[in-house]
């Protein structure tokens, strides 16, 4: 999982704009049910951990020192290699990590192995994210770098053992600052703290995007943006691509 060299250099204000999001975290413990005993995989700071968690699997010393005071206890692992038995968690969650793996095949199968009942994935469908506005107007750079990396989600769900596979609406006020979080928000990705909270800006690299940031700036100081989406701005949610995999054991 290369997220740990990544996190180390660029998650360093992940505690500040990558704040959970109460409407996520209903559906993510929903996504879990009645189980017992999980553990994150590409665990971040912490965000979504429900109370049953019992470790939490992080490459990144960075993110693990954001993890807050009574979290569950972390492990600087990779989801290739978890320091876990067969079988030996309900349930594993992964969300928004398994774009960083290595070797997305070996981390499904480790996943797979620890959990008797459930796993929970939180990802993207490429088909969809990429028309998002920001990168299909925008920053065509960073939907190249992600097309390199997405896994379509039939493949990935029958890799997960025939996952069912759920949008996740991002609400207009989501307050867990991931790419789409600012859709009604555009200002807000001219913010480097925003982006800085953004992996995929953060990899692409500033130099990238600038280009077309300073067409943002230009379109919403002229108007050019709220013209040309005026009906976003009367929604309260929006399908940008993510989705919850769920996959029982």
């Amino acid at each position: 999982m290369r997220a740990g060299p990544v996190y180390d250099r660029i998650g360093t204000t992940y505690a500040n704009t990558r704040r959970p999001d109460p409407r996520i975290a209903e559906r993510v413990a929903a996504a879990l049910g009645d189980v017992r005993t999980v553990v994150n995989v590409g665990a971040g700071t912490g965000s979504y951990e429900p109370p049953t968690t019992v470790l939490a699997i992080e490459p990144s010393a960075t993110m693990i020192g954001q993890r807050p005071r009574g979290a569950a206890p972390a492990v600087r692992a990779a989801a290739e290699s978890l320091p876990l038995a067969d079988g030996a968690v309900d349930a594993a969650m992964a969300l928004l990590t398994i774009h960083h793996w290595t070797d997305l095949n070996t981390g499904i199968a480790e996943l797979r192995r620890i959990t008797r009942r459930r796993i929970v994935v939180l990802t993207w469908d490429q088909s969809v994210f990429q028309r998002f506005w920001l990168l299909a107007d925008y920053l065509p750079e960073a939907a190249a770098f992600d097309e390199a990396r997405a896994v379509p989600m039939e493949r990935l769900a029958a890799r997960l053992g025939g996952a069912r596979v759920e949008p996740l609406p991002v609400p207009a006020d989501c307050v867990d600052g991931f790419l789409a979080a600012w859709w009604r928000r555009p200002e807000a990705y001219l913010d480097p703290t925003v982006r800085a909270g953004i992996s995929l800006l953060a990899q692409v690299g500033e130099a990238a995007i600038r280009p077309g940031l300073d067409r943002l700036a230009a379109d919403l100081a002229s108007g050019r943006w709220h013209e040309r989406h005026a009906d976003l701005l009367t929604r309260d949610g929006f399908d940008a691509g993510y989705r919850l995999l769920v996959a029982d054991r």
